[in-house]
């Protein structure tokens, strides 16, 4: 076994043995399925902690010569599948880890000469007496070991687009890098040595134009994870059956780390995250502490187009269109905040509506890092309306109506070229930035379908909290009565059948003429 070439099943051996171990074999049925195929070319771009690595060494793990891993796979998923022994074990695999591999190195040229001298050093060893001193490009030395020896080679390369990211200003290092990738991967010799390559990172294939660098690739992404969605992250069914486990709260563990939404899989938990929460035994943000949140910070703080108030609606809870497909698939090419605001998806900081074409942020975990990034800005109107939340929900439970109001007002006032507003829905983001840190105690209600008709929000405590149920009307140029009325001729507090707390009942009224805000707050008697 070597470093780079045929290292073994240890990594996927050491995951596999970890406390908490889900079972994503089943991926290799359809790595299996497309070797020696044009389909072999498979780019998996996922965020940080959503188990790239762990993908990456458990690929190496199946395929890999010189171990045996028939045991190591025994009882999972892929074990079951007619290609399982076929593959097994059969190929030689050069495992690469590009963001190691960089810090070993002064730049990216000096990284890519480096790995490509020890993975032919390792060869030598491998196949004795066919390569010489003179072999020192990697994808000719592949083509040669094919015709001498008939070699075939799985090509696994984890954090493949760390010279772009790490590197971002170096572009002799990256123009060095895609001139190896495209030797190894395009062309017609290159599948005679490929039998499959698997790239994972945070960032699709770099386009150069309009056109992919290595356009033979079949990508897979946070935008579209096609088919290969149940291995993005954790789905549904496998965090209820941990949470069942380790007897946590699955709607917690909903709140804090789901959102996550594709065409084949609506539910997609952080993997991360999820286990971390489950040994620890609490619900927590484990992930904003990662170098990509030092990203987060940097690229709203760009404000392309009104990018801030993109972001404040959506942290205010709404949903906002996004061109996806302008982004060059880099850090650095930023031309427009629809460029941010993909390069978010990628990183994990924003989920994608593919059917809408918008963006949401969406989770907990996701809120708070936003949260704390908006208060490293000087975004102050912001910050300030986050930290007053407290005080308008202390005077909601007070029924202090006035205060309401006004603390209404004053969103709206220090916020008005980012929430300006005409409509009930588009008051409604007012509002919900209003009672930003109500989640914490709440789980928030849009247009839940109530009686007779759809209540606008609808705060329902969390199990552990004490508050009372809250129900809020938005009126737009009417009155408070009238929105108070409404609630009670359409019986909306019937949606909430089971609840036995307290309850309120909010009517918010905006006076388009005056620019103000007024409220009438009722404590609602159950029959």
């Amino acid at each position: 076994m070597g470093i780079y070439v045929n290292r073994g099943n240890e990594s996927f051996a050491s995951a596999k043995n970890s406390e908490i171990y889900v079972d994503k074999t089943g991926l290799i049925a359809y790595t299996n399925k497309v070797l020696d195929t044009e389909q072999r070319y498979i780019c998996n771009s996922r965020p940080r902690r959503f188990g790239k690595s762990i993908t990456a060494g458990m690929l190496a793990a199946y395929y890999g010569r010189g171990c045996d891993s028939g045991e190591l796979f025994e009882g999972l998923e892929i074990a079951g599948s007619p290609s399982f022994e076929e593959h097994l074990n059969r190929y030689d695999v050069i495992h690469l880890d590009m963001a190691y591999l960089l810090v070993q190195n002064k730049n990216a040229a000096d990284t890519v000469a480096f790995m490509q001298k020890c993975v032919i050093d390792e060869l030598k060893i491998i196949y004795p007496g066919i390569l010489t001193d003179e072999d020192c490009e990697l994808p000719f030395t592949l083509s040669k070991l094919n015709d001498a020896a008939g070699a075939r080679f799985v090509i696994i390369i984890d954090e493949w687009d760390a010279i772009f990211r790490e590197a971002a200003a170096d572009e002799r290092g990256q123009q060095c890098y895609i001139r190896l990738l495209r030797g190894l991967f395009k062309g017609e010799q290159s599948k005679d040595f490929v039998a499959l390559a698997y790239l994972t990172g945070i960032l699709p294939i770099k386009r150069y134009s309009s056109e992919s660098a290595l356009n033979n690739f079949k990508e897979f992404t946070m935008l579209r994870p096609k088919r290969l969605s149940e291995y993005i992250g954790f789905t549904e069914r496998e965090v209820r059956e941990l949470c069942k486990m380790y007897n946590m709260d699955f709607e917690e563990a909903a709140r804090w780390y789901d959102g996550y939404s594709f065409r084949q899989i609506n539910h997609v938990y952080n993997p991360n995250s999820v286990v971390n929460a489950m040994l620890d035994g609490e619900y927590d943000n484990y992930w904003s502490n990662t170098t990509s949140y030092e990203s987060l910070r940097e690229y709203i703080s760009l404000d392309f187009e009104g990018l801030r108030d993109l972001v404040v609606q959506m942290l205010a809870g709404g949903r906002c269109a996004v061109d996806v497909d302008t982004f060059q698939n880099d850090m650095t090419s930023f031309r427009s905040r629809d460029d941010v605001l993909t390069a978010l998806i990628h990183l994990g900081y924003l989920a994608y509506d593919a059917e809408a074409g918008k963006v949401y942020v969406p989770n907990e975990e996701v809120r708070t890092a936003f949260a704390r990034a908006v208060k490293d800005t000087d975004w102050e109107s912001v910050v300030q309306a986050i930290q007053d939340s407290d005080k308008l929900l202390k005077a909601t439970w007070n029924k202090d109506a006035d205060l309401v109001a006004e603390g209404i007002d004053k969103v709206h006032r220090e916020n008005t070229s980012i929430l300006q507003y005409n409509n009930e829905n588009a008051l409604s983001c007012v509002i919900t930035l209003a009672y930003y840190n109500a989640v914490n105690e709440y789980t928030l209600i849009r247009e839940m379908p109530s009686g007779k008709g759809y209540a606008d929000i609808i705060f329902l405590p969390r199990r552990c909290s004490s508050k009372p149920a809250m129900i809020i009307e938005l009126k737009y140029d009417q009155s408070v009565e009238s929105a108070i009325a409404q609630i009670k001729e359409k019986r909306y507090p019937d949606s909430l059948k089971d609840y036995q707390g307290n309850m309120l009942l909010v009517g918010i009224n905006y006076n388009k003429e005056n620019k103000k805000h007024s409220c009438r707050i009722e404590e609602w008697e159950q029959d």
